[in-house]
């Protein structure tokens, strides 16, 4: 059977995010959104914080396994995060050499590593060396910076630096997220390390999925934005039974009443909004939801129109 993953969305798969969607079903394991390591070693409440599921043995509420990413460029104090990391009994550690965000690269994390194979080698060696045997240690990447050419050299890298398994996203960073994604580069990449690939980007629906693993040649697939904007996808692609959009309204009621208690409310409706833009992909339900929802600000009125719409049974509280 197929590993189906959760991907680490920075600014859309947050903690509660992640709670509603492996809530609905269909995930081994995920990754939370990177922490950050600079030239410091962080304080424990910034672990906790980005992946609160470690105060729940590294599992979402629903049971799924949350692995702790680290992203950064300097090998001892990637090193040393790591070790902090290790405290918590993580699920996993994985490490973020993908992330295409223009203030990330230019502060030298994530894609911006790709040109620099001997770095990305020194970072997973000295990581591996503070994750024991027993914590699964993994490294997420795309194809390259501007082109693929050292695709192959920055796995193979990684997988000399001892990580289990890699991830990684058919795009390069200057690709963004603009379609295609080049699975069939993916496995290029896959055909000369030995160690598991694990294939992402551009998995919207079953056909998709399915395409992605043929193309890629990796059985195990990663999903992202498609997670988002279809949360049975998951379950779909192994075959079970599903109920739509009905089935979504409950997750929906969760989500705002979740970010009603996190969110200052002026920020609320925006969080609400970014989900229904994903979700009007694949429900029409959604798009009508977000139409009405468009206009409004006030986070004490979309509390009014979820319940007029039957979203909600009741007001949430206020945050």
């Amino acid at each position: 059977m197929s590993r189906i993953l959760l991907a680490p969305l920075e600014g859309l798969a947050d903690p509660l995010m992640r709670q509603v969607l492996t809530a609905i079903g269909g995930y081994d394991w995920g990754i939370c959104e990177f922490i950050r390591v600079t030239e410091s070693v962080l304080p424990n409440r910034t672990f906790l914080r980005t992946c609160p599921e470690l105060l729940n043995g590294s599992r979402t509420a629903s049971g799924t396994p949350m692995r702790v990413q680290l992203l950064g460029s300097d090998p001892y104090f990637m090193a040393a995060n790591a070790r902090r990391a290790v405290k918590h009994a993580p699920a996993g550690i994985d490490i973020n050499f993908g992330c295409p965000a223009p203030t990330v690269f230019r502060h030298r994390g994530g894609s911006a590593l790709l040109g620099e194979p001997q770095l990305l080698h020194d970072i997973v060696s000295a990581v591996r060396s503070q994750v024991p045997a027993d914590i699964p240690f993994t490294a997420k990447m795309r194809l390259g910076i501007a082109d693929d050419s050292l695709a192959v050299d920055c796995a193979q890298a990684i997988e000399a630096g001892g990580a289990d398994e890699l991830i990684i996203h058919g795009r390069t960073k200057v690709d963004g997220y603009r379609p295609p994604a080049k699975w069939a580069q993916i496995d290029r990449v896959r055909a000369a390390v030995g160690i598991p690939i694990i294939a992402n980007g551009e998995v919207w629906t079953v056909a998709d999925f399915r395409r992605c693993q043929q193309e890629s040649g990796c059985p195990d697939i990663m999903l992202g934005r498609g997670a988002l904007a279809d949360p049975l996808l998951a379950r779909k692609v192994r075959g079970e039974a599903t109920g739509g959009w009905p089935e979504l309204i409950p997750a929906v009621a969760a989500y705002w009443q979740g970010v009603r208690q996190r969110v200052l409310p002026e920020h609320a409706g925006g969080r609400l909004k970014q989900w229904l833009m994903l979700l009007r992909r694949h429900y029409p339900e959604a798009e009508a939801l977000y139409q009405r929802l468009r206009p409004v600000k006030a986070a004490e009125d979309i509390d009014r129109l979820l319940v007029d719409a039957g979203i909600v049974e009741t007001l949430p509280l206020a945050a």
